[in-house]
């Protein structure tokens, strides 16, 4: 395999120069951008691996570009950046297809670490004929292919996140058990959120969106309150 190739988007100069050193240290070949629009055309021309993207640039906001990229099928991993120590922000990241986030300030180490476990994560994924039938979970009308990382709901294919894949198959290993957000987030964000469960309230809203009739009225994915969710048959 060759050397990954991570673009780096951010309009701050110093900020641009800092991870491209630490990245090319750490081993990496780095791409860089300053504002939307040429971030997109990088990724569409020069098909980087990785994207670390801030949120606010100029001509087009680091939103619109992950929005974008998702709606184009492109499944690049996507870190974003934010000034913002907004969570409202971090969330809509997350729900427009990131993978993760840091807030600025940062230091390059946790960068260089969360690009990682972000790899990964991805690396899991193979590249294989579906899984045979012993190693599908069944829940009533919808089957978990775990080493496809593929869903199926009555024979039609769910198109999951892969956050949204491995909290689903985290709560599918556990059926009919209550499991905390914390333990949530140990499991599937495998650092420190910083008690910032919100994150996976939004995750299992997804879901609900994407595999219940009707989501306020959940079938599978039940919420037990004051501790966090288990998932019935």
């Amino acid at each position: 395999m060759g050397m990954t190739k991570i673009l780096v988007v951010d309009d701050e100069v110093s900020i641009v120069k800092l991870l491209r050193f630490n990245l090319e240290k750490a081993g990496f070949q780095v791409l860089t951008a300053f504002d939307g629009k040429q971030a997109l055309e990088m990724v569409r021309r020069e098909r980087p691996d990785f994207l670390i993207l801030d949120v606010m640039l100029p001509k087009m906001d680091g939103m619109d570009v992950c929005k974008t990229l998702r709606q184009e099928k492109n499944n690049i991993p996507i870190l974003m950046l934010t000034a913002k120590d907004d969570e409202l922000d971090k969330i809509l990241g997350l729900e427009i297809g990131a993978d993760d986030y840091l807030t600025k300030p940062f230091s390059p180490r946790e960068v260089i670490a969360r690009v990682k476990a972000i790899q990964r994560r991805y690396q899991m994924i193979p590249q294989q004929a579906k899984a045979p039938e012993e190693n599908v979970i069944i829940l009533g009308d919808i089957r978990i292919y775990p080493q496809n990382y593929e869903v199926y709901r009555n024979d039609r294919k769910v198109e999951l996140t892969l956050k949204e894949f491995e909290l689903l198959h985290c709560l599918a290993t556990h059926q009919g058990r209550v499991l905390t957000r914390d333990q949530l987030l140990n499991a599937v964000w495998n650092y420190d959120f910083i008690g910032d469960t919100r994150i996976v309230d939004v995750h299992v809203s997804h879901l609900r969106e994407k595999l219940e009739d009707d989501a306020k009225n959940p079938r599978y994915i039940k919420t037990v309150r004051g501790l966090g969710y288990k998932l019935e048959g």
